[in-house]
């Protein structure tokens, strides 16, 4: 296809970061602790990398694996250090204990970053309701993409999900650009593609020897070939 998609891959350090960009990623989502999720990186971390690499930044805004009203007012001060370390563009996402949006605290999280653009993670695979959540989120300031799986485990359950909401972009709560991510494998690719999606997220699939090792240019480099083609 012409139109060029968007390429995505987990950073967790400037090694990542600079080998993901060589390899043809457009994008990075930058987070620590990968054994919990992708957790909120230090604003060193983030003005290192921001230093390091020229293409666009997320910073994942998620302070501990799992979510405590008292988490919010800590997110509010770190997104202004964040910001103040070369932060542009983040990610969050929060429920509450019956799966829905956690609305209040999504709002007041957004409501700090002044207009910044963020994405909302993989919290909708796990929502009660995913039309619902969109619906709800819809209009917020920044919001412009979706990071998900179109289920809890992963693209091969949620394909059916992903192909079905893509055919759904316009619609209210269906504007922002949705972002596959989450067990994705080039396989998956060619239905997607066909569907409209233009947007991938890689993690795992950056890193030949698993998540103790670096992202690999070579390997971000294949996906980058095969989104090209």
């Amino acid at each position: 296809m012409s139109k060029r998609a968007v390429l995505e891959v987990i950073a967790l350090d400037v090694e990542d970061a600079v080998a993901a960009q060589a390899g043809g990623a457009d994008r990075l989502e930058l987070v620590t602790d990968i054994a919990a999720d992708g957790l909120t990186p230090s604003a060193a971390t983030v003005a290192g990398i921001r230093a390091a690499v020229d293409i666009s930044l997320r910073v994942m805004l998620r302070p501990t694996d799992g979510f405590a009203p008292g988490d919010v007012d800590r997110l509010v001060g770190v997104a202004g250090e964040l910001r103040a370390a070369g932060a542009e563009e983040f990610v969050l996402g929060f429920l509450d204990a019956d799966g829905g949006v956690d609305l209040a605290a999504v709002e007041r999280v957004a409501g700090v970053l002044d207009g910044c653009r963020w994405t909302f993670h993989r919290a909708i695979d796990h929502a009660a309701d995913r039309d619902a959540l969109r619906k709800q989120l819809d209009g917020l300031t920044g919001l412009d993409t979706f990071l998900t799986a179109g289920s809890a485990a992963g693209v091969d359950e949620g394909l059916p999900t992903l192909l079905a909401e893509a055919r759904r972009r316009g619609e209210p709560g269906y504007e922002p650009r949705i972002l596959v991510g989450g067990g994705l494998r080039l396989d998956h690719l060619p239905a997607l593609r066909t569907a409209g999606v233009d947007a991938f997220h890689i993690g795992g699939a950056a890193r030949p020897d698993g998540w103790q090792g670096p992202v690999s240019a070579t390997a971000v480099a294949r996906w980058r070939r095969v989104l090209d083609r």
